[in-house]
């Protein structure tokens, strides 16, 4: 099976972004199947377990981060005004065995992800 996870970290309080809430879904020929929804620990962590029904190519994962549910929790400098409701990430998982971490920067205008899993392997 498959590991999804990501360490959201909140760059406006400088902190992990502990309770953003995280759902990914499962989208296959126009269909769209909810797999996990979960909100990150107390140092803005997840770590899901996919399993990918033996599927290894044309099925896409969607991972959706909730942005403006969590800094309507948090005082913003700004009033907390942002125009970001939710960042959204759209992912080819072509290891049905691999792992996939996504860290996030989170800020209410911006955001930076990367991804720091591993390659597939070729043998």
């Amino acid at each position: 099976m498959a590991n999804i996870s990501s360490h959201v970290l909140d760059s406006v309080i400088g902190t992990h972004a502990s309770g953003i809430r995280v759902e990914c879904y499962r989208r296959d020929a126009g269909r769209t199947a909810l797999v996990f929804d979960v909100k990150a620990d107390a140092q803005g962590r997840i770590a899901e377990t996919v399993d990918m029904f033996g599927d290894t190519g044309g099925i896409e994962y969607e991972l959706v981060f909730h942005a403006k549910a969590y800094y309507s929790d948090h005082t913003l400098p700004d009033d907390g005004f942002q125009i970001l409701n939710s960042i959204v990430l759209r992912l080819d998982l072509p290891d049905a065995d691999g792992n996939y971490h996504l860290p996030i920067m989170l800020a209410p205008h911006s955001y930076s992800v990367w991804w720091s899993g591993s390659a597939p392997s070729n043998t």
